[in-house]
């Protein structure tokens, strides 16, 4: 099964994706699943599960959460709650693992993102996303060889054109814990093409326009 296990929503600041509109987007692409890991909320990827049952799509929604620790970004998923923003590396790990999450090392190579995680008890590492477009997917890749990780890839995204330009392959049964357990045992392949510079550089700076209108109001 193909998933793009990296998306963000209108619950991300730096994102304006209405959730219906990713749910049919990802259909489109013929993604079998997704996950919304919006910046530090629960609430997009719960509204999304629940749209996805009322509009019956063929389209699996894994929990997820894209948490801001004190180093860099986590991305949680499964989780049976959420996470606060702005803990330790650990102490985000370990909440984590008390409420039953798969971790994942999200884009390790970009700015203010964690770098090398040797040591971090994480499950995977995103070796794929869409928007590392200056050699960090390689830098991941290998950092995820060298540590025996299992590997995933994603969007990033925060516009309905790059949904499923990063995804991951899964070997598992079509159902949520068969799909977490096979990233946990590296069941997985990373895959896709980065976007285009342009297409980079407008969802940097529209992002932070949204960031900057949020502070104004």
């Amino acid at each position: 099964m193909r998933f793009d296990l990296h998306i963000h929503s209108n619950h991300s600041s730096d994102s304006g994706l209405a959730i219906d509109d990713i749910l049919k987007r990802a259909v489109e692409k013929d993604l079998d699943g997704i996950a919304i890991c919006d910046h530090n909320t629960i609430t997009g990827n719960f509204l999304a599960r629940k749209r996805a049952k009322d509009l019956n799509l063929p389209l699996m929604v894994i929990p997820g959460i894209e948490v801001s620790t004190t180093q860099g970004h986590l991305i949680i998923l499964g989780a049976r709650g959420s996470i606060p923003p702005d803990l330790s590396p650990q102490e985000t790990i370990s909440i984590a693992r008390q409420i039953g999450g798969v971790i994942i090392a999200a884009h390790p190579f970009k700015i203010r993102s964690l770098g090398n995680v040797k040591g971090l008890d994480i499950d995977a590492i995103e070796t794929f996303n869409s928007r590392c477009i200056f050699g960090e997917n390689k830098k991941a890749e290998e950092m995820a060889l060298e540590l025996g990780k299992p590997q995933v890839g994603g969007s990033d995204s925060h516009m309905l054109a790059t949904i499923g330009r990063g995804y991951t392959e899964i070997d598992a049964e079509p159902f949520m814990e068969s799909v977490l357990n096979a990233i946990r045992e590296g069941k997985t392949r990373p895959g896709g093409r980065t976007a285009p510079l342009y297409v980079v550089i407008f969802q940097v700076m529209r992002g932070v326009f949204r960031r900057m209108k949020k502070v104004i109001r």
